[in-house]
């Protein structure tokens, strides 16, 4: 999320008192809440960033309302600790999405990162959480949290991609948790973690079979309940799955970030709106 000069940087002045411990991380929220205006659109009545977490409203289409976060400096990094909370309330609709690649550094001292996402759809709202590629960076370690809370009749639409490493570099170790409950009931929960210190096999021939990118599009739609999709393959190394629930999931594997989205694309153009 943008660049900037390392923020724990020491100074050491010959005869003075020893700098105090860094802190342990950098904590930072962004918050955002959408309501139906009354005239056919939706209003942001909370849209609060802090840090790196800067938040910005974007044009959108009726009835939808954009934000798009901009990052204000390099995060997360070892140690950090990021959360975003969307409420869209009832009959709300929010695109949400990121400015650029979310990078995951190294710690001075080791520590994880964590980034959370929690995201509320009351009755009749929908939101689209399609953010850039988070990149998982050599050295780095992240842990990922993605809670949706659906009502019935809440629409979603949410991307995830993941790159293991920069051009020509291993990856950090990446874990990651995505939970989706509609109605107050289990929809989805799945776990993955990859790079250096993953359980074995992540880079397998069951696993990721070598490649960089990897990344998912989740669709929960009422309409489905009615006319659901079929379970299909979506070339080599994409399938979508009906998820038991008016939901389906798609997920791909692609040698590059570039690759990844066209067949996430693809899928959403099928599939979303």
């Amino acid at each position: 999320m943008g660049a900037r000069a390392d923020r724990r940087l020491d100074r050491t002045v010959t005869g003075a008192a020893p700098a105090p411990a860094p802190a342990a991380g950098l904590r930072a929220t962004a918050r955002i809440r959408a309501a139906a205006d009354g005239r056919g659109g939706t209003a942001l009545p909370l849209l609060a960033g802090e840090g790196p977490l800067a938040l910005r409203r974007t044009r959108a289409t009726r009835p939808e309302a954009g934000v798009v976060l901009v990052g204000a400096m390099s995060a997360p990094l070892g140690g950090d600790h990021l959360t975003v909370e969307a409420v869209a309330g009832p009959g709300a609709h929010l695109a949400l999405g990121s400015a650029a690649a979310t990078l995951a550094l190294p710690g001075r001292g080791g520590e994880p990162a964590r980034y959370d996402v929690s995201l509320t759809l009351e009755e009749g709202a929908s939101v689209r959480w399609l953010p850039e590629p988070l990149v998982s960076v050599r050295g780095s370690d992240l842990r990922v949290r993605t809670r949706v809370r659906l009502a019935p009749t809440a629409r979603l639409l949410l991307r995830e991609e993941q790159v293991l490493g920069r051009s020509g570099e291993a990856p950090g170790l990446l874990r990651s948790r995505l939970g989706v409950t509609r109605d107050g009931r289990p929809l989805l929960d799945q776990e993955l973690a990859c790079g250096p210190g993953a359980p074995g096999g992540w880079d397998g021939p069951a696993g990721l079979a070598g490649h960089r990118a990897l990344g998912q599009l989740l669709v929960v739609d009422p309409a489905f309940a009615g006319a659901p999709p079929a379970a299909a393959v979506l070339g080599e190394f994409a399938a979508v799955t009906p998820l038991a629930g008016p939901a389906v999931l798609v997920t791909a594997l692609a040698p590059d970030a570039l690759r990844l989205r066209e067949l996430l694309d693809s899928a959403r153009a099928t599939y979303g709106w």
